[in-house]
């Protein structure tokens, strides 16, 4: 029974090991997931304002990051710089807009 002792210690060492290396691969696939999801809620906010007949989705940039999409490009009017930002808070996933379009 003596000399399994060291085996078992070993064996030990060794699961405890691996878990906290899974534990690290579980942060990087949260962080992997944020970007899909980034990447999702840019498609989808570009898919939005592709569909208003108001805007040109040419002229208007689409980035997210951590949920926050941010607008950028130019309109032609005041009440456009409203509407893209109304379409964008309509997708789903988007917490908050940050609006730096302008006027052309």
């Amino acid at each position: 029974m003596r000399h399994w002792r060291p085996a078992l210690a070993l064996l030990a060492a060794l699961m405890g090991a691996s878990q906290l290396a899974s534990c690290g691969s579980t942060s990087s696939l949260r962080a992997q997931s944020e970007v899909v999801d980034d990447s999702t809620i840019t498609a989808g906010v570009k898919a939005a304002i592709g569909r208003s007949t108001e805007l040109n989705a040419a002229d208007i940039d689409v980035a997210t990051r951590e949920g926050i999409v941010q607008l950028s490009g130019y309109v032609g009017s005041a009440e456009n710089v409203a509407t893209a930002a109304s379409v964008a808070r309509t997708v789903k996933g988007v917490k908050s807009v940050r609006n730096d379009l302008r006027l052309k």
